[in-house]
């Protein structure tokens, strides 16, 4: 029974621990696609586009991991190991698709993100930015 325990914290601790760190990775892959300081725009400006913009991201790596954890029957190294790979698939996937977006459509996606204005485009990011956490995290099973 404790040892089952001891497993159960230590996984907890693990997953806690790289999802952070994948969560702190998608914060600055945001912050650098994006103009201005994605901190300052979101805690000081209180600038809604940006913080839903950085909330999607949080959001699918949380899928990531979560569907990393499912995927994982209790083995906690493979558990582990997947985590980190496909939340760091994920977040460039999620990068390469706020480009390719701003590619396809008019205007600077980075700008229309960090506008003061409501802006639709960044649910659309937004909304990709959870689809492919969804995506990669049933990639895992």
């Amino acid at each position: 029974m404790f040892e089952d325990f001891g497993n159960a914290v230590a996984g907890a601790l693990a997953y806690s621990a790289i999802g952070i760190v994948l969560m702190v990775l998608g914060y600055f892959i945001v912050d650098w696609l994006t103009p201005g300081k994605l901190g300052e725009l979101i805690w000081t400006k209180r600038n809604r586009n940006a913080a839903l913009l950085l909330s999607s991201n949080t959001l699918g790596v949380g899928l990531i991991v979560v569907g990393a954890i499912w995927a994982s029957s209790g083995n906690l190294v493979e558990g582990v190991v997947s985590t980190l790979v496909f939340g760091l698939i994920g977040l460039a996937a999620m990068a390469v698709a706020f480009v390719v977006l701003d590619l396809l459509t008019p205007g600077k996606l980075g700008e229309i993100c960090t506008s003061e204005e409501p802006q639709p485009a960044v649910w659309v990011n937004s909304a990709m930015h959870v689809a492919l956490g969804g995506v990669i995290a049933m990639a895992l099973s």
